[in-house]
């Protein structure tokens, strides 16, 4: 009896044992979804609390990570074209491996997918997938992939992408659901982060105004201001090179006055054609110019070089409208980083034209200061001649006539020359009359507009157009006589390499500096014949000795010519 009752009592246990089981499981299932909503809270909440966008982003991509368990995971940032990637932030990448992948990705393969079609994206082996493009040399092996899009104000702003997830399991639906909702709650913080963030580089860019225009207001030079211009623009920007270029008076040219930042020292000075340069592209159009690559720019001449290692760049005009582009400031960030915003140009293009009001202002103050003098020194011409030459005169005149009645000779003597110091003296006084009424020469004749016009008149000849960078304070400290040397020496030199050097590229440089002015000019072509003609560079040489300077001729070791025209200047 009791062997038949045995398997009535194993049946309900087993079921029983099955049922604890399926009860355990759905209790650890439901565990472990309580625990996947609680990190994506946090995850939500983390993400939400930055203000800074970087940092946000980097928040972004690291939740992400966590939440599907992913071992890579990366955030790719769309540029404003639309088309291609502009940033891109990975987590699970070493550094080592970056540099041997080289540079980030632009968008193509299954990236640019997401790209073309932005909606969710799970795939169980990327090499499988027909949009695959492989992977570049270096790059660490990947299979599982999700992707999905991150829309901030109904645009899509960037893509979260998820590889190889840990174990070796394909990503579900569920994970695909949680980054889902993570994209949604990343575009709010990236939205609240961008506007922070201009929000506070705005208030940079007023208070760089006011400094600007309190200094300028308050008696600075030009200089001064052009320099806190570059200075600003460099730090709000976030830039590693800021430059300002005005144009030269009577030329097609315009002139580096200030550079800040990376290679300074290769833009300071530089004379740019209106043509074949970012900033000559933004000063004819008086608006905004931007390169994704300032160094491939087929737009903008190789040489001299002088953006290597630098990418995006914008060149803004100082002034439009009536009052006419007063000059152009172009700013460059290192090669990698994100190009320029539409929004961001439009700030720095703001900043610009509220600069050239307070430069406006300065000139009119000045305008008006000058205006001053200028009646001031009439007021006194006419007061001389009016009333002290026509004093002395009539002085003079007295004196004469009582001369005839003095009877002693020495006497009559002493008093003709009191006369003839009254007629010098009359005559000092109008030639101090005719200076304070003298005008000044025009800027047009300028050393600095000579010298490039003297370029552009041998450009045609040479076959190319020479480079041009002065520095100094070259139509200040140069006299007149002097300059009329520099001019015929540069045309000089030019015409040799002309008709002689076979040269394919020139060089000018002009400084005044430290109590001299030098004239260098090089070329690439080959070289001084040793039994040529030299009656020209004879000239040159006597042109330097007469002013107590020297001429030095050198053959660089690559080739060419490099000559130094050097002479003193005058002691201030």
């Amino acid at each position: 009896m009791a062997s038949s009752e045995e398997p009535r009592v194993r049946l309900p246990q087993l079921k029983l044992d099955e049922l604890l089981e399926e009860l355990q499981a759905r209790i650890n299932a439901a565990r472990d979804t309580q625990d996947r909503v609680h990190s994506l809270l946090e995850a939500v909440l983390s993400v939400g609390r930055e203000l800074d966008l970087e940092q946000a982003l980097r928040s972004i991509v690291e939740a992400a990570a966590a939440l599907v368990d992913a071992e890579y995971a990366a955030l790719g940032v769309i540029g404003p074209d639309g088309t291609r990637l502009s940033a891109f932030h990975t987590v699970g990448v070493t550094e080592r491996q970056i540099a041997a992948i080289g540079l980030y990705p632009e968008g193509h393969g299954i990236l640019g997918e997401l790209i073309r079609r932005p909606r969710p994206l799970r795939i169980a082996k990327i090499s499988a997938h027909p949009a695959s493009y492989g992977l570049p040399p270096g790059h660490p092996p990947m299979n599982s992939f999700l992707g999905v899009p991150i829309r901030v104000r109904d645009q899509v702003f960037g893509n979260l992408y998820l590889t190889e997830k840990r174990g070796g399991a394909e990503f579900d639906e569920e994970d695909e659901s949680v980054l889902s909702t993570l994209a949604v709650a990343a575009g709010v913080a990236i939205d609240n982060a961008r506007l922070y963030e201009d929000s506070r580089r705005r208030e940079r860019w007023l208070r760089a105004n006011a400094e600007i225009t309190h200094g300028l207001m308050s008696g600075s030079d030009r200089t001064g201001a052009l320099d806190l211009i570059a200075e600003r623009a460099r730090d709000i920007s976030g830039s590693a090179l800021a430059v300002v270029a005005m144009p030269m008076a009577d030329t097609d040219s315009l002139t580096v006055e200030i550079a800040v930042g990376v290679d300074a020292e290769a833009h300071r000075g530089l004379v740019l054609p209106v043509r074949e340069s970012l900033i000559g592209l933004a000063y004819t159009a008086a608006a905004p110019v931007a390169s994704d690559d300032v160094v491939r720019d087929p737009r903008i001449s190789p040489k001299p070089p002088r953006f290597g290692g630098l990418g995006p760049a914008v060149a803004v005009p100082i002034g439009t409208g009536a009052g006419g582009v007063r000059g152009v400031v172009l700013v460059a960030r290192e090669a990698g980083r994100a190009v320029f915003l539409p929004k961001e140009t439009e700030m720095l293009q703001g900043f610009a034209a509220q600069a050239a009001i307070a430069m406006e202002l300065a000139e009119r103050r000045q305008d008006a200061q000058q205006i001053a003098l200028l009646e001031d020194r009439d007021r006194i011409a006419r007061d001389l001649h009016d009333l002290a030459i026509q004093r002395l005169f009539a002085t003079g005149m007295t004196l004469q006539s009582a001369g005839r009645f003095i009877d002693h000779p020495e006497a009559a003597e002493r008093v003709l020359r009191a006369v003839d110091d009254l007629d010098e003296t009359i005559k000092i006084i109008r030639s101090t009359i005719f200076g304070l009424r003298a005008r000044e020469g025009t800027a047009d004749s300028g050393l600095r507009a000579r010298v490039v016009r003297t370029v552009g008149a041998a450009a045609p000849v040479l076959g190319f157009a020479p480079s041009v960078r002065m520095e100094g304070l070259v139509d200040t400290d140069v006299p007149a006589g002097t300059a009329d040397h520099v001019v015929a020496v540069l045309s000089e030199a030019l015409t040799n390499i002309a008709r002689h050097a076979r040269a394919g590229r020139a060089q000018v440089l002009l400084t005044a500096a430290g109590g001299e002015v030098c004239l260098t000019v090089t070329d690439d072509g080959v070289g001084i014949a040793p039994g040529g003609r030299r009656s020209g560079l004879r000239n040159m040489a006597e042109r330097a000795e007469e002013l107590g300077g020297r001429l030095e001729i050198a053959g660089p070791d690559d080739g060419g010519t490099t000559l130094a025209w050097r002479v003193p200047l005058p002691a201030a």
